[in-house]
């Protein structure tokens, strides 16, 4: 075992680019999964690999590494769940304490999404699983860890807290998966999953999924992985035909609540997911549309694994119609029946706009997205644009048209005796730079007037 915090080298070299395998797979029998894996894919009523399963599936069951990138709901989850599930049952554990598999994932929602997946799958299998994340006990993740275990689904930080209290042996790790790998590297995860790599044997197969295999993803995957073969279907010029993708710009934070009642009161709407920037604007737009009779709550990172875990039951059981989350949410919720996405901010990263708007459209149904962007935002939407390759049209809502020009923004002059750019990075003065009431909105008056203010 190499030292805490080193990264061995792993013989990296160009990956392989994969667009379609040898074999044309039209159904899950013609992978020959082992039988009980077989067995809980017809439990679940599925026949017919998606894209990613059917060119996927075949690399990883064949023992090489791979690098793939698949937009959110295209069934990427199974892609790497069942192939390494069943390599898993081709060969008996050691016995030793600690994971033969670990998974991991940059947030506690799609941790459990994906130990949900093993479990669904592997449910005749006979394996075991296990989850280590923040926010809840150590002492039940203390017993899971002092015994041997198949495969591990973690959040980087929470295992790198084991690794150090000397809790976990990782020396018996076979499979190695970064799910949304460039999730974690957003979240500053790098560091950590390159400590955490130390502690595993460098002869291990490989996995990595991305929304995009560019940059920092494509250096660290090829740190990481060895020989990788290379799918890519998650081209971020997908145009997400599923969804009607409807972009406003609004005046204020004034006229962004108008709108939003605007869409809260289309009869098409089932249940929604709005995006706000900041947790307390999270908080608060809640708190004003549950005064205002509706079934909403809140989701961001200041809430405890317990209540983020009931809201998203009552999001799926129906009692909640909609939910107020920061970006804690775009990556890992997985809930049926959302009819529409509504931007009531837009993301700092671009690359957040697509995972957020992927959370309506799902497996093969419609959605509508709908986008808010105030003066201060352009440089914003230009970046999504550039990024997704599609040019949003601009749609009004009659009698309440924004009266300033998209183009009508300035940023606030830095304050005096500083130079550079002033602001905070071109948000609006009110308060040492930053936007009155705490969010990053405009103007805090409609300059048509409203009997309404939100102060976001």
């Amino acid at each position: 075992m190499s030292l805490p915090g080193v990264c061995r080298p792993h013989r990296a070299v160009a990956p392989v680019r994969t667009t379609h395998p040898q074999k044309l797979i039209m159904t899950f029998e013609s992978f020959e999964l082992n039988p009980a894996l077989s067995k809980a894919v017809k439990d679940g009523g599925y026949e017919q690999p998606t894209d990613i399963q059917r060119l996927a599936i075949p690399i990883v069951m064949a023992g090489k590494d791979l690098m793939a990138s698949a937009q959110t709901g295209t069934g990427k989850t199974a892609a790497f769940v069942l192939p390494m599930l069943h390599r898993l049952m081709e060969r008996p554990g050691t016995g030793r304490r600690g994971p033969r598999a670990l998974v991991l994932a940059p947030t506690r929602e799609l941790a459990e999404q994906v130990l949900n997946e093993a479990r669904r799958f592997g449910k005749h299998s006979g394996l075991s699983f296990g989850l280590v994340v923040g926010g809840v006990g150590y002492g039940p993740q203390y017993q899971l860890l002092s015994r041997p275990l198949d495969l591990l689904v973690a959040t980087p930080g929470r295992l790198i807290d084991h690794l150090e209290q000397k809790r976990v042996d990782l020396s018996n790790v076979e499979f190695l998966v970064l799910d949304e790998a460039d999730r974690m590297l957003d979240m500053g995860f790098v560091k950590p999953v390159r400590q955490i790599t130390s502690y595993i044997p460098a002869k291990r197969q490989g996995l990595l999924f991305s929304a995009t295999l560019e940059g920092a993803v494509k250096k660290v995957a090829m740190e990481l992985l060895n020989q990788p073969e290379q799918i890519e279907l998650a081209a971020n010029k997908v145009k997400h035909e599923g969804i009607d993708q409807r972009m406003f710009h609004v005046d204020c934070i004034d006229h962004k609540r108008r709108l939003l009642d605007h869409w809260l009161g289309d009869p098409t709407l089932q249940q929604a997911v709005i995006f706000t920037g900041t947790k307390r604007r999270a908080d608060r737009l809640c708190k004003a549309l549950q005064q205002e009779g509706h079934a909403c709550a809140a989701l961001h990172g200041d809430k405890s694994q317990g209540v983020r875990k009931r809201t998203v039951d009552q999001m799926r059981k129906g009692e909640v119609k909609l939910l107020i989350a920061t970006d804690v949410a775009a990556r890992g919720l997985d809930i049926d029946g959302i009819s529409h996405v509504i931007n009531f901010d837009l993301p700092m990263v671009p690359e957040d706009y697509i995972h957020r708007i992927g959370r309506t459209g799902r497996a093969g149904t419609s959605g509508v997205s709908v986008t808010l962007v105030a003066p201060e935002d352009r440089e914003k939407l230009r970046d999504i644009e550039k990024l997704t390759g599609n040019r949003l049209t601009c749609s009004v809502v009659e009698g309440d048209e924004p009266k300033l020009s998209p183009n009508s923004y300035v940023p606030p002059a830095p304050p005096r005796g500083q130079g550079g750019r002033g602001g905070q990075g071109g948000r609006p003065q009110g308060g040492g730079g930053r936007p009155q009431g705490g969010g990053r909105s405009g103007p805090a008056r409609s300059p048509g007037g409203s009997g309404r203010s939100f102060r976001g």
